[in-house]
């Protein structure tokens, strides 16, 4: 489709505005009208607050049509959105008010006490003691004076230090031919213009379910947000609203495998289910693929740009990979030399995209992500097959190196939560005086601890694993993961090298 024909969301819901666009976690719906009409309110409110070009809005949400709400409003005046996760802490949320230069923030009530914690910004809007967001959302409704595309500024996660923001150039141009080329990448999916209803199961602080969210909305679909994600809940909601399309992570899928009588939901309204974020077990996929049909899409990217797709058919062909490049990108792996390998070979995954980015002040490690030829890196492991199909490993953070032998986490644990008895599991390497390092496993169980659970897990990951990749030793605890389903393995690691420089 050419992108001067796409709608985009100030072009159809001026023409329909009694078509339903959002349907709240309440079970509230908002019209196009309504929406567009609060979008343009508050983009009025933020340029008479002092937000000009290029400053930087925070938000610090629940999820709710809010998100949505201050992501058009920002969208159109040439502001930098920056979505900041309500379950840190008080100093977390700090450091990335004050590192972003946040001017201002919006914040859930709950999420006031933490986000007032800081002297980085004039004032909150939000609750208590703080301008109200009624009042944001108040005033004319006529477009905001100086229109002008925004972007989004989502920070990493810290895995590897503080998180810091990915900064791309702000486009210097009207919002519309932005937000075109971002609801023409779910027609990559085969996703077609209103036809569809998209369902947020995630927090709309990370960065691909936000993108998702917004991008089905200016495709014309109908978005039905989830707050508090259970897989029974989000079964009902399929069923109920006539599900078309979400964005998941795999922890979500292990999780909808185990709903007991999950056969007498209807999910035959279901087309493009995508999946990112994090390895998916191959055995976890297959079962889906077997109970949803064909429509789980497969794609690799990050908050720095991405990336890979891969649909149904090809993963069938194919298992485990995430896919060919995009269009708009190319995919290298290359050594430590810097050498680039040839297909089969495992070595550090590196992208190439038509827009660069920085990391908001940290050129130092700006520059450790690229190359000179355009290439850059957020330290994946993979390897390429002979046909450009992209096959993961792990991150080589993770990578465990036990007498001199590579061996990658994510394929272990792909094989331990097969076990009947594996709810979740996590993999790392941890020292061995010996070995260098020995592989370690926390496990998260459905039931109770028995006596020699443990030794029994061991035994039966050395049927499915050469006896050198399985655990050593494993605990069992529940694991922290975060509200999207992302894994904190830092917080079971780093424990044990109390001496290592992360």
């Amino acid at each position: 489709m050419d992108l001067s024909q796409m709608p985009t969301f100030a072009l159809w819901a001026t023409s329909d505005r009694d078509r339903v666009a959002v349907i709240g976690p309440d079970g509230a719906e908002i019209t196009a009208g309504a929406l567009i009409d609060s979008s343009h309110r508050i983009a009025r409110s933020l340029q008479a607050a002092g937000v000009g070009v290029g400053d930087v809005v925070a938000v610090c949400l629940r999820n709710g049509p809010e998100v949505i709400q201050v992501a058009l409003a920002t969208s159109q005046i040439g502001v930098y959105l920056v979505p900041v996760n309500r379950h840190l802490a008080g100093p977390e949320i700090t450091y990335i008010l004050q590192d972003s230069g946040a001017k201002i923030v919006i914040c859930s009530p709950g999420s006031l006490d933490k986000c007032t914690g800081t002297q980085a910004v004039p004032y909150v809007i939000g609750g208590r003691g703080a301008t109200d967001f009624a009042e944001l959302d108040s005033g004319s409704a006529e477009p905001p004076e100086h229109r002008t595309a925004g972007a989004t500024m989502t920070y990493t996660s810290g895995t590897t230090g503080k998180p810091k923001g990915v900064r791309r150039p702000l486009p210097s141009m009207a919002p519309e031919p932005i937000v075109s080329a971002y609801a023409a990448f779910l027609l990559m999916y085969g996703m077609v213009p209103n036809a569809g209803v998209h369902l947020v199961v995630s927090p709309m602080y990370h960065t691909a379910v936000m993108y998702f969210a917004t991008s089905a909305v200016h495709l014309g679909h109908t978005v039905v947000i989830m707050d508090r994600w259970t897989p029974e809940g989000m079964l009902e909601r399929i069923a109920e609203h006539r599900v078309t399309n979400t964005h998941m992570v795999p922890t979500q899928l292990v999780r909808l495998l185990d709903v007991p009588d999950r056969g007498e939901y209807d999910v035959s309204s279901l087309q493009h289910m995508i999946h990112s974020a994090a390895p998916c077990p191959v055995h976890v996929k297959r079962q889906m693929l077997q109970w949803w049909g064909p429509v789980l899409y497969e794609y690799y990217a990050a908050s720095e740009g991405g990336g890979t797709m891969v649909t149904p058919w090809e993963w069938l062909e194919r298992p485990g990979t995430v896919g060919k490049a995009w269009a708009t990108a190319e995919i290298a792996i290359f050594d430590d030399e810097g050498h680039r390998l040839p297909p089969g070979e495992v070595g550090t995954v590196y992208i190439k995209m038509q827009q660069g980015f920085a990391y908001h002040g940290d050129k130092a490690k700006t520059d450790t992500a690229w190359r000179t030829d355009g290439y850059f890196t957020v330290g994946d492991a993979g390897y390429m097959d002979a046909d450009g199909y992209l096959f993961l490993c792990d991150r080589k953070i993770d990578m465990i190196i036990s007498g001199g032998v590579n061996i990658y986490p994510a394929e272990i644990e792909g094989a331990l939560i097969g076990h009947p008895a594996v709810l979740d599991v996590a993999v790392f390497g941890v020292p061995d005086a010996d070995w260098g390092e020995q592989v370690k496993a926390v496990v998260e169980l459905k039931g109770e601890v028995t006596e020699g659970l443990d030794a029994e897990i061991i035994a039966w990951a050395r049927t499915q694993l050469a006896h050198y990749k399985c655990p050593r030793t494993i605990d069992f605890a529940p694991l922290p993961r975060d509200p999207n389903g992302k894994l904190r393995k830092r917080l079971l690691r780093d424990p044990y090298w109390p001496d290592r420089a992360i």
